[in-house]
Order: C-alpha cells, then structure tokens, then sequence
C-alpha cells in the first residue's frame, strides 16, 4: 500500500503535536454511536514522552477504532503501527487511517506473533472469546497490553491471565473506563470524605434500553450466551467494577435472579415472519423492526461495514437485512441472554448493593442512589444530586458525558503514561484491580442458573 497522508502528518505538520497539553479540541473525538469523547485531562504524574508508545491493535471494530482515535488526536503519544483484522474492509480502513504499512497487516492475531516483537503494546479488541489467545502470546513475547472488557468468558483464563502477566512483569490494562469518567471520580470522592457519613448501601440501574439489548444481545454478537459471553460481564461487568472500586470494598457474597422472558419465540406475533422484510404483517408497528432502525432511521449501523458513498448505504444495509442476523425477527432468533436481571450483593462491613440489568426501557443512562448515614447521593451519569441530611442541603453536580462518562481516552492516556513509564500504579484498572469484578459476574451467573447465594473469595 502506498505511503497515506495521515491525520497524524497532518497534525505534526500544524505543530498541534507538540505537547499532550496541545489538544483541547477534536473534531473526530467521537465513540462508536457518534456521541463526542470527553477529552483527558491534564494529570500531575504524566510526563512528556521522547516518542510515542507503539502498539498493534487486534481487531479494528469499534472498540478498536475507539482507542486507535485517541491515536489520531494524540500523535505525540500512541502510534499504532500494526492491525490484525480477518474483515478486509475494516482492515483496510484501519490500516489507512493509521498509515499502516502493508507488512504490518494481518489477518488473524495469530499471524501478529509470528513476528518478532515490533511493538511495545498490543490492544486487544477482538470478540470476547478471543481475548485470551492474544493476551496470552502477547504478555509472552513481552508486550503490554490495553484488554478490552472482560477480560475472558472464563474464570480460569482470567486467573490465568493474571497470573502470567505478574510473572512476566507486564502492564495490563482491562477497559473498565467508567473508572475514569469525572462523574463516577466526583461520586467516589464524596463517599470518601464524609460528604454522605458512612457509606450504608447501593442501588444501581443499568437501562439497557429495548433497541439496544435488540441489537447487541438478541440479534448481534452476543445474542448467544454459550458462543461469546452471558450478559452478565459482557455487558454489566463495568457496573459490577464502578460499585466494587467506588466502594473499595471486596464482596463476600452475591445472589442474581432473571431470565430470557420476552425475546422468545412463543411470544411472536400473529403474521410475523422470520426476517422484518418478508412481508412480516406487524413490522410497520413492531418496535424491533429491522427496517425501521436500520434502513428507515440509519441508526445502531456501528457493527455495519457500510460503504463511504452514502448513496451507496441504502443497498448495503438491505443486505444485511437480507443475510445477516441482524435483518432477522427477534422473536425467531437462536438468543439465550436475558432480558432482565438483578443481582444482590454483599460487601466487606455489611454494605449492601443492589443491581438492575433492564432491557425494557425507553433510554439509556446509568441510574445510581448511594445512601449514607448523613447523606444521600441520586445521579444519572450527567448529573447527580448530593442531599446533606445534618443541614438539608442539596447540591447538584453536572457535566458532559458519553456513554462511558467520558472515560474512554482518560483511560488510554493513563495507559500509554504507564507503558512509557513502565509504571502499573499511574492505572486504576490493571488486571490486579479488575479481576474481582469478573468473579463476581462468574458469581452471579451461577447463583442466578442454580438458585443459589454463592461466595465470592478471590
């Protein structure tokens, strides 16, 4: 592939890659739905690199192209000098965002370590079951690693994992970025400075929201519990993290109830057929319309590799519709995810926090109550209200946000400082810190399939 004038020449040239101080602004700071990236901010214990960090992503999806943007804003910092990508059009889209020289592209992760080391980290972003094989290889030939969450479906491969990165010395950063939003930074700090008194118990909400759980856990790629995750960790072991860190307590114990009550197939309606363009009689008024998410309203296309001519677009999504899991009727798909699920749990000194994971709402945003002994605490991951019981005082606090509160590039500054520094403390989220969220999603996936209260010890 010929030589790209890249975003980052681009940058060098402009002088804006002088300093990590010298991007306030991005006009492609954006995650995977379009929603703008809060940017980092400036940390005390980072220090100006003579080079950027090097590293090879494994997988160009969307978390990939989430944490290669930071990349493209922060030059000065992480170069990505390699992709592996079996998806040619994100592989070639990747590679020429990033300027990646065709020697540097592969197919599959395997291929990458065929190589000798030619990086000094490699991002992991590919499916959830294929998080351990490159991890693994990777903390072998000495790399550091960026994780995407979870760490692995399994409880041995995640011990594992931890396990031979202490031995062989390596940093390994899991992606639990609501570690790094302001918002749940602001909410820790004031359980910990006596604003609420004595932090007393939780309760947590994660709205899924009705299209989204359509998309991801009944007909996208992890509508199959068995094949890729449970829903669990693959999409509330961040809020099993936030509680865990912002308490910093260790759970003793964890009890979940749920199922798969709705997305089933005795619940399709009358003249429904197997995909939303066979002539299905209820599609104009189903919620869950193929057509009308994708092609009507061109929204939740992240999983899409559509073309870059929109005119183009409209052909490209009714093929999917057409053969892809994503055109088929979310009555009639092969899911086993659960639609709703709550978790209680129990931590160290008797604190208790309650879970909701809910399909069936009309939005997302994360709901969060902490109760204290003098004080209370209701947020909405944008805004949150603190309530002084001793003088009846009521405070708001409010920002922007993303979806990840703003914590997807604060979480990769941090990471690319560590590696430079070679310095596992400038993180909050190594594998040593992320590790006991993951059991307790392993906990309660076991209470909830076998009705029982389960233990939690690490």
């Amino acid at each position: 592939m010929p030589n790209q004038f890249s975003r980052r020449d681009w940058l060098k040239i402009m002088g804006i890659a002088a300093g990590t101080s010298a991007l306030p602004v991005s006009s492609w700071a954006r995650n995977e739905k379009g929603e703008r990236i809060l940017l980092p901010e400036k940390n005390p214990l980072h220090r100006p690199l003579s080079k950027p960090v090097t590293a090879i992503t494994c997988g160009a999806g969307n978390r990939g192209n989430v944490y290669g943007g930071f990349s493209l804003a922060y030059p000065d910092q992480l170069d990505i000098v390699g992709v592996a990508e079996p998806i040619p059009i994100r592989n070639e889209r990747y590679a020429k965002k990033h300027n990646i020289e065709d020697a540097n592209r592969f197919n599959t992760w395997e291929d990458v370590f065929k190589r000798p080391k030619f990086a000094d980290a490699i991002i992991i972003t590919t499916p959830d079951n294929l998080h351990y094989g490159p991890c693994m290889k990777a903390l072998e030939m000495g790399y550091d690693v960026l994780l995407e969450k979870p760490i692995s479906p399994s409880e041995k491969e995640c011990r594992d994992i931890l396990q031979l990165a202490k031995k062989n010395k390596r940093i390994v950063a899991v992606c639990h970025v609501l570690r790094y939003a302001p918002y749940f930074v602001k909410l820790k700090e004031m359980m910990h400075n006596g604003s609420i008194g004595e932090v007393i118990s939780i309760q947590h909400l994660e709205p899924i929201m009705h299209v989204h759980m359509s998309h991801s856990y009944v007909r996208g790629n992890w509508h199959n519990s068995k094949e890729t995750t449970p829903i669990i960790l693959a999409k509330s072991c961040h809020d099993l993290d936030i509680m865990k860190w912002m308490l910093d307590k260790s759970c003793k114990s964890i009890s979940a109830l749920g199922d798969l009550k709705w997305f089933r197939k005795e619940n399709a309606p009358e003249g429904s057929t197997d995909r939303c363009i066979n002539g299905c009689a209820i599609e104009s008024s189903c919620p869950y319309s193929a057509k009308r998410i994708y092609f009507d309203k061109r929204t939740w296309l992240h999983h899409f590799d559509l073309p870059e001519d929109k005119t183009k677009q409209g052909d490209a999504i009714m093929e999917y519709l057409k053969n892809s899991n994503y055109g088929r009727c979310v009555y009639k798909m092969d899911n086993d995810q659960p639609d709703h699920y709550t978790t209680n749990i129990l931590f160290d000194n008797n604190v208790t926090a309650a879970f909701s994971m809910e399909a069936f709402t009309a939005q997302e945003g994360r709901r969060t109550r902490i109760m204290g002994s003098m004080g209370d605490i209701v947020g909405d991951m944008t805004t949150f209200i603190h309530t002084d019981f001793r003088t009846g005082k009521v405070t708001e606090w409010k920002q922007d946000s993303d979806t990840h509160g703003g914590g997807d590039w604060r979480l990769a500054s941090d990471w690319v400082q560590a590696v430079s520094q070679q310095n596992p403390a400038l993180l909050t989220s190594t594998i040593d810190a992320s590790i006991e969220s993951h059991i307790m999603g392993f906990a309660a996936e076991k209470s909830r399939k076998e009705g029982t209260v389960v233990k939690v010890s690490v």
